[in-house]
């Protein structure tokens, strides 16, 4: 796909992210039928096949965390372990998350509609995106859509995952904790700066490389052949 903002920047659907008017109101996009380069916005062959892709729960929660920071009035708030310039990006990391969510006083300074949006998001964290995964998950986001309607939230990629796509989400999405997503998150970022921002296949296998190497095993095999085998 293309950087930054393109009309077709969705790989389940032709969700078109420049109909703003229509974003709250239609849910039923059409459904893509193939990625082929060059048309809709696609410019490489996708290197993951769109069944297959996954993506972490502390992905969709940080999303979810920068479109209410950047709709809510942030004058005179104070957030935890973060500069002013990072609250100007709306740039968070999951601990950041959890102790923001942690402090009252935060709780208690917001106005109506941004608590009822606040404690919606609360909620999600808890009963979708956390360990556990509630019965009524489905009413629990439908919550949250409509608390971030109401203050005026933009549909972002991450909010339409969970409008028209929530059969997506896996059923063992409860098994992936914020470790997981936190460390996918800090490496990826790594490795995009190491690549000056071109996601290319060298680039995951790079990636698929590092966590070999983390595991005992492998780290032990690559160290008994070295010099020997190249990596391929």
């Amino acid at each position: 796909m293309q950087l930054r903002y393109t009309k077709y920047c969705f790989f389940l659907c032709e969700w078109d992210s420049r109909d703003k008017k229509n974003h709250h109101v239609n849910k039923l996009w059409p459904k893509r039928t193939s990625l082929t380069p060059w048309e809709k916005n696609v410019v490489n062959p996708p290197l993951v096949l769109p069944e297959k892709k996954f993506l972490p729960s502390l992905y969709l929660k940080l999303g979810l965390m920068k479109n209410f920071v950047k709709i809510m009035d942030r004058t005179g708030r104070k957030f935890p372990n973060a500069n002013d310039a990072k609250i100007k990006e709306r740039i968070f990391v999951g601990t950041q998350v959890r102790e923001l969510m942690q402090d009252r006083q935060f709780d208690e300074d917001l106005n109506e509609t941004e608590r009822s949006a606040w404690l919606s998001f609360k909620r999600i964290c808890k009963d979708f995106l956390g360990n556990h995964k509630a019965a009524n998950y489905q009413d629990v986001v439908q919550d949250l859509l409509t608390s971030y309607k109401a203050i005026g939230c933009n549909m972002s990629m991450k909010i339409h995952f969970l409008e028209s796509h929530l059969d997506f989400f896996p059923e063992n999405l409860s098994k992936v904790g914020d470790k997981h997503g936190e460390r996918f998150h800090q490496d990826i970022m790594a490795m995009e700066k190491l690549y000056q921002g071109k996601r290319t296949s060298d680039m995951l296998a790079d990636y698929c490389w590092a966590l070999m190497r983390d595991v005992p095993e492998a780290n032990n095999l690559h160290l008994h052949f070295r010099g020997k085998f190249l990596p391929v």
